[in-house]
């Protein structure tokens, strides 16, 4: 009985998460209320309450939990999360390898790109989220500094801003892919996109 509890309870909670994302990405973050989630998730504002502090705590558990699951990022004390597969890539170096990531990457954008564009209508207009996801966005340059560490590659000072860069362009082209008229399909776009990784991380 209790297995069953247990399992209700995190069915309860995806339903929220899911909800959530869904209304703000319809309605946007500062237009959808608690009571509109609860709704959508056929539950009620106190079990909202039972599973998240606030409408704050329900968007950064998308990031912390829904972002990362994505992308295979677990914890990890010298950054918050870390994708090991990310490291070893930087680290390997190869254009295969690096493009091997990105394609793997490029298959999650429908996943990850309404969660990161409402976390960032969310941090325009809740303190409580201020650089959410660029907090979310240095953990992953934190991984890429620490794979050309690995490699040993460039002087250390230089690995931080190479992180920056790449993580830059993935991001740009991962939010606005489908949205803007770069005359390139898929595959070309990934193309200039590997090699631009090669460029700066190999």
């Amino acid at each position: 009985m209790a297995n069953l509890r247990q399992v209700q309870k995190q069915m309860t909670r995806r339903l929220l998460l899911e909800a959530g994302l869904e209304l703000f990405t319809a309605k946007g973050y500062a237009a959808t209320k608690v009571d509109d989630i609860a709704s959508a998730a056929g539950t009620t504002r106190v079990t909202f309450y039972a599973y998240f502090p606030s409408r704050s705590d329900l968007m950064k558990a998308l990031i912390d939990e829904r972002l990362n699951e994505v992308l295979q990022r677990v914890r990890s004390p010298e950054h918050g999360s870390t994708a090991q597969d990310l490291v070893a890539t930087v680290a390997d170096g190869t254009p295969g390898a690096i493009t091997g990531w990105l394609r793997r990457t490029a298959d999650t954008w429908p996943e990850i790109r309404p969660i990161i564009r409402v976390g960032r209508d969310a941090a325009a207009v809740d303190p409580d989220l201020r650089d959410l996801v660029e907090r979310w966005l240095e953990e992953a340059i934190g991984d890429i500094e620490d794979g050309l560490a690995r490699a040993g590659r460039f002087a250390p000072h230089q690995r931080r801003f190479r992180g920056v860069l790449a993580m830059a362009e993935l991001d740009y082209v991962a939010q606005h892919w489908g949205d803007a008229d770069w005359g390139l399909d898929r595959e070309q776009m990934l193309d200039e996109l590997s090699a631009s990784w090669v460029r700066l991380l190999a």
